[in-house]
């Protein structure tokens, strides 16, 4: 009867929360309305002109192929079919070549005469603008050398656990190194120095770089997050006859792991962000193509809205990820 009578009132509890809060998420609404009234009201100052319009092209395109006549011949027959007409080509031998052209690109008609090369006409296809190839080169960066950086991560955390004093010297040589130099440095490094020496590609050395730097990061997260169990769970795991490898793998890293969850989302959200840095190689990524749209469309802020929100894109799942990863887990223990 007790507990009958409790939980209405614990509910109305819940809905009086719910209340009080809603002014705040309104409060929330009032200040970003604020801020882009604000930026909206510098750009006026600026007599900046807004140009949308220009910006869809450079995220997809309708490119055009030019068909031409592959050797002199003469056009005996035009088809017709709705956007597309189909070009029949009679040569001097009687072998013909048949071509389907955008109707609105078409340049001959029947009867006429044309030599080999000629443009017959076009046809259109969807391509991927700058802004997405770009989009897609910061991805796959990403990917591999968030893969490399975590495998080198974990094994360089493990050596700066290890007994041995050979394997701990030489990891925490590394990550001492790697953390204390510019990332800028490192890229030129392994581009201009190593790369040359060992004909790398720039591909090749951007991953190097990136997938090292990350590496150093990771394996203090993993080194603190292994350091942070109390030690009776491995004292434990050994009185019940498990080696010291397979306390590590069994016991320890999947406690580790869920601690260390949030940090290692950050480094990988920042290891995101840091592939725009390859660009001083010549590699095409997210931010080199949005400065390359720019010196074409005029329009920089546009554009610098566009790449932001497409890092944003990347960033944006990966912290939901994340957190619903680390509840998850939370609610498993």
């Amino acid at each position: 009867m007790a507990a009958f009578l409790a939980t209405p009132t614990w509910n109305l509890k819940v809905i009086k929360q719910k209340k009080i809060q809603w002014p705040w998420h309104v409060l929330t609404v009032l200040i970003l309305i604020g801020l882009a009234g604000a930026l909206y009201y510098a750009t006026s100052l600026m007599s900046y002109e807004w140009r949308w319009n220009r910006v869809p092209q450079y995220f997809a395109y309708q490119a055009e192929e030019a068909q031409r006549a592959a050797e002199t011949s003469t056009v005996i027959d035009v088809v017709r079919n709705g956007a597309k007409a189909e070009v029949v080509l009679r040569a001097d031998d009687g072998a013909e070549q048949r071509l389907t052209v955008a109707d609105n690109s078409l340049q001959l008609v029947e009867g006429d005469d044309v030599a080999e090369g000629d443009v017959v006409g076009v046809t259109r296809h969807w391509a991927a603008g700058p802004l997405l190839l770009g989009l897609w080169t910061t991805v796959w960066l990403s990917l591999v050398s968030g893969v490399l950086g975590l495998l080198i991560g974990l094994v360089t955390g493990l050596c700066r656990l290890s007994n041995n004093p050979t394997l701990r010297d030489l990891s925490t040589l590394y990550v001492e190194l790697v953390r204390g130099t510019p990332l800028l440095v490192q890229i030129f490094i392994f581009y201009f120095f190593i790369g040359t020496v060992l004909n790398l590609s720039r591909e090749f050395a951007g991953i190097a770089a990136l997938s090292l730097f990350t590496g150093a990061y990771v394996a203090e997260i993993i080194r603190a997050g292994v350091q942070s169990i109390a030690r009776g769970q491995n004292e434990a795991a050994r009185s019940l006859g498990l080696n010291a490898s397979q306390s590590m793998r069994h016991v320890v890293l999947p406690q580790a792991f869920k601690r260390v969850l949030p940090p290692l989302a950050g480094q990988f959200i920042s290891l995101v962000k840091d592939t725009s840095l390859v660009s001083v190689i010549a590699i095409t990524e997210l931010l080199k193509s949005g400065r390359e749209v720019i010196t074409t469309s005029f329009s920089p802020f546009e554009i610098l809205f566009c790449v932001a929100g497409l890092y944003l894109l990347i960033n944006l799942p990966l912290s939901h990820f994340a957190s619903r990863l680390e509840r998850r887990l939370a609610q498993s223990d």
